[in-house]
């Protein structure tokens, strides 16, 4: 057992570079899983100018100014922050406040219309059925609204933290911007001088994470914005919060957009019954996410991550299981740290000689 432990550390942790590594990856784990409420607005501010940094690097390429460059970027985030804050978001909640308002309603409808299927279907439904489909689902809309009045009662006492949120997370997001080159180099001073390993995983993490979620943004803002003007075309109710729900459907790969399809087809059945503009609503949705998933995602993530579908949807539960929906949106960047760090990662194989 000793030799088999003294064969592991010689392959895989023979150099200083590989022990620093692992205690740093250790480290940042643990910080984030017992102080990350406490760090959100550090982390948030953090991804933020690492990603605003891409059209940094952009503008500087056509010859824009540095002190330019940062100015415009930062004034077009805080113009974006702004607009949510102020604009979409009291829209979003105001819909959702006015949706479990009229839920009892929606929820009688949705029921006359089951109890009607044994009439128009008797030989496919029968009425014990339906009345056991509207129990369990009435039950579980119950407990539904019993979770969201805990949370917004338990929610009460952190509305000073999201105040504190609101307010640090521009103001990091100025300063990391502003002072990049003196932070990195202070956080360089931490790290070995030599560091071929770390070298490597930051290069593949900043060519495919980089890429991966600054479109994944872009993708969320397109199909979201391209939701709602088709919601609003067609006259759906609750379009604002069912485009926002389309919006983040795009950040569960292979699943977010199966799960937004029933909120949209139940407003669409509650709103007009099954008839043309049932039909409509659901085929605009089909042709958003075909088009989503064959030309906009091609188009977008040229070089995005390469990862099997069974390795995504285990990142998206695990990570997701953890830090919820910030887990399921970094599920794949976390991804794909892993596999560049054991690709990156030296060992110590002796070869042998294959037999003749």
């Amino acid at each position: 057992m000793k030799k088999l432990l003294n064969d592991f550390f010689d392959r895989y942790f023979h150099d200083e570079e590989s022990i620093i590594l692992v205690i740093l990856l250790t480290v940042g784990l643990v910080a984030l899983l017992f102080l990350g409420s406490i760090l959100a607005p550090l982390i948030a501010a953090i991804i933020i100018s690492y990603l605003m940094q891409g059209l940094v690097n952009l503008l500087l390429r056509y010859g824009v100014s540095d002190r330019l460059a940062f100015v415009i970027v930062y004034v077009l985030f805080f113009g974006i922050f702004i607009m949510m804050l102020f604009f979409v978001l009291p829209q979003v909640w105001n819909q959702l406040r006015r949706l479990l308002d009229e839920l009892p309603n929606l929820v009688n409808q949705w029921q006359d219309a089951l109890r009607a299927l044994p009439e128009n279907y008797p030989n496919v439904f029968s009425d014990q059925w339906i009345q056991q489909v509207i129990d369990g689902i009435s039950g579980e809309i119950g407990g539904f609204g019993q979770t969201i009045l805990e949370f917004s009662i338990a929610s009460l006492p952190s509305l000073f933290a999201w105040f504190i949120f609101l307010v640090l997370v521009p103001i990091l997001v100025f300063f990391m911007m502003k002072d990049r080159e003196q932070l990195v180099l202070w956080v360089g001073n931490f790290l070995p001088r030599n560091r071929p390993l770390m070298r490597a995983i930051w290069l593949e993490m900043d060519e495919q994470i980089a890429n991966y979620i600054r479109g994944k943004v872009v993708e969320i803002i397109i199909v979201g914005s391209v939701a709602y003007l088709v919601f609003v075309v067609v006259g759906i109710n609750y379009a604002l919060l069912l485009s926002v729900l389309v919006g983040l459907s795009v950040i569960v790969p292979y699943i977010g957009a199966t799960a937004v399809t029933i909120p949209v087809a139940a407003v669409a059945y509650v709103q007009w019954g099954i008839g043309g503009e049932f039909y409509t609503v659901l085929i605009a949705y089909l042709i958003l996410q075909v088009v989503d998933g064959n030309v906009l995602v091609p188009v977008i993530f040229s070089e995005a991550v390469n990862l099997h579908p069974v390795a995504i949807i285990a990142a998206v539960l695990f990570f997701g299981g953890l830090w919820g929906l910030a887990g399921v949106f970094f599920a794949i960047p976390l991804a794909t740290l892993i596999k560049a760090i054991i690709n990156a990662w030296p060992s110590r194989v002796q070869s042998k000689p294959l037999p003749d």
